[in-house]
């Protein structure tokens, strides 16, 4: 079991990653800040519920995310072969995601699935399950 001291803690009794064999398999992640109960473009009501969000705020700290547990991890963000995205609001936010994941892969084209989700586990817009080969 692994654990990046650069990514959020996460919000359960799971690894940030877990290796087996020449794989990396992260666990869900999210846009969360490191430390803190901060999501980079979601603001909050006095409920705790979202009363707005960027999009394009949590896409670009989700990928951030990532990349530091696949580094921390022995791996790197080159080495993705496959990642689920789950986002909670496809109609609107899909466009955006998209467009914005094009910039992140490039020269690497992982598989994807993206799906749409009721909720995820704290008050976020988009999280991703990824697949990594190990250097």
């Amino acid at each position: 079991m692994l654990y990046s001291d650069k990514a959020p803690e996460p919000v359960g009794a799971y690894p940030h990653a877990k290796k087996v064999g020449n794989l990396l398999f992260l666990s869900g992640v999210g846009p969360r800040k490191k430390g803190s109960k901060e999501i980079p473009g979601v603001t909050l009501d006095a409920e705790g519920n979202i009363a707005a969000y960027n999009i394009e705020e949590q896409c670009h700290a989700v990928f951030e995310n990532v990349r530091l547990i696949l580094e921390a991890s022995g791996s790197r963000w080159e080495n993705l072969v496959d990642i689920t995205v789950f986002l909670t609001n496809m109609k609107d936010d899909f466009a955006t995601f998209n467009k914005i994941y094009a910039t992140y892969f490039k020269a690497n084209q992982p598989c994807r699935t993206t799906v749409e989700v009721n909720a995820l586990p704290t008050p976020i817009a988009i999280e991703l399950k990824c697949i990594a080969t190990l250097e």
